[in-house]
């Protein structure tokens, strides 16, 4: 298995709409592709923002490409979202899970 890290800068005034676009966009959109296993989304608070981090957790990096295409790296991140970031990362980091 592999887990997608991917983390984004949400603007303050921002930070309810963001988690509601997650769990009524993204999380749904997921759930429907083969090889997607789970989702965590985890935040911590920063000076600038709200900083979240999303892992997703797929059977393998084709299973990725389904959803991020060929360059399996390259991040997903829909207008509506990029609207409500400060900053995010436009690549995406894969770690083989062990445990």
């Amino acid at each position: 298995m592999i887990a997608r890290h991917w983390r984004g800068l949400v603007k303050r005034d921002r930070v309810d709409a963001y988690v509601e676009h997650l769990h009524s966009q993204t999380l749904p959109q997921l759930v429907q592709l083969a090889g997607f296993r789970d989702a965590s989304i985890q935040r911590r608070e920063l000076p600038q923002g709200v900083e979240f981090l999303v892992i997703t957790v797929w059977d393998s990096l084709d299973a990725i490409r389904s959803f991020a295409g060929a360059d399996a790296e390259s991040a997903v991140v829909p207008e509506k979202a990029r609207e409500m970031m400060i900053e995010y990362d436009h690549r995406a980091r894969h770690y083989e899970v062990v445990d």
